[in-house]
């Protein structure tokens, strides 16, 4: 019998990142936006539920347009991420509109998600071959373990930039195919061809990072043990934004968790490397060469080597 395995998309925050999600641009053929890419790549790969986490007023036109497409091929559900029954009242944190962070975002989910699951952003392609080593990864994931077992889709760096300027990625370091660092940079490519990481810390200086450097594209991968974690460190992430007075700006993240529960030996995240190519629309110079590049991807007569039927859904 094969074992349920769950696809989580960050999509709180698309309406604010495209001004409404009307007005995301269609990168495919007809009408598909990356979201649907990456929902199909899924459940050919294995996964039996779809869980969309997004803002409560973009629900209507959320599950108009893509769960419209989607409901008929994958279990779907609905999770709104709201600033409210938090652990801790503060009336400023429930009134604050900007999303309390990746973190908070999986905790939100806890309800609908009882088995292993994987997070990806809405708003990123990832490939096939990603999604496939993550769903082989899942299905052999022991929810015995005494130490929890977490992985995450390392990509090669070249495989994930764009000629149109800088990009955020988690540059990461890792021992015996696990994770034991993660420096959140901007990457860019520079005019003679090599890759400089620039780490968000303003203390650290650039540096010069090799094509095959592996980074993160926030493609994750847990089990329900990772709730434990997220609502032990919940309450002690709030109780430290009201003594620094940063309620306004704080983010309670997926990778600060994560390095913590590894750091007290509560699990370890095996690395496992995808020779999938992300595409996104970082700088809106980006969107012709993605459409590009999905195009490339669909099996026509003249392509009849691409993966992708012309109509997706169909």
């Amino acid at each position: 019998m094969n074992k349920d395995i769950t696809l989580v998309i960050l999509a709180a925050g698309m309406g604010s990142r495209f001004g409404g999600l009307k007005q995301i641009e269609p990168m495919g053929p007809n009408g598909e936006f990356i979201i649907d890419y990456s929902i199909y790549d899924a459940v050919k790969a294995g996964f039996n539920k779809v869980v969309f986490l997004i803002k409560e007023e973009n629900y209507q036109i959320f599950k108009e347009t893509i769960g419209a497409r989607v409901e008929p091929h994958v279990k779907v559900e609905y999770v709104f991420q709201k600033n409210i029954d938090l652990p801790i009242k503060c009336e400023q944190l429930e009134k604050r509109e900007k999303p309390l962070g990746t973190a908070h975002a999986i905790l939100c989910c806890k309800n609908v998600t009882k088995e292993p699951f994987m997070i990806i952003n809405a708003d990123d392609f990832y490939g096939k071959d990603a999604f496939e080593k993550g769903a082989q990864f899942l299905k052999n994931i022991n929810l015995n373990s005494e130490i929890h077992r977490y992985g995450m889709v390392g990509y090669k760096v070249k495989n994930t930039i764009t000629e149109n300027g800088a990009v955020k990625r988690g540059i990461c370091n890792v021992e015996d195919g696990y994770l034991t660092n993660l420096t959140e940079s901007s990457v860019e490519r520079i005019k003679d061809n090599t890759i400089i990481a620039t780490p968000l810390d303003e203390n650290k200086k650039p540096y010069e990072v090799s094509e095959d450097t592996i980074v993160s594209m926030n493609m994750l991968l847990f089990d329900p043990s990772i709730y434990k974690c997220l609502e032990e460190k919940f309450p002690i992430f709030i109780e430290k934004s009201i003594r620094e007075n940063s309620l306004d700006k704080c983010e309670f993240l997926i990778p600060d968790v994560l390095f913590e529960a590894i750091n007290e030996k509560y699990a370890t995240c095996e690395v496992i490397p995808t020779s999938a190519t992300w595409y996104g629309v970082t700088y809106k110079e980006d969107a012709p060469e993605v459409k590009k590049s999905i195009k490339n991807l669909i099996k026509t007569e003249e392509n009849p080597e691409g993966i992708y039927p012309n109509h997706l859904w169909n």
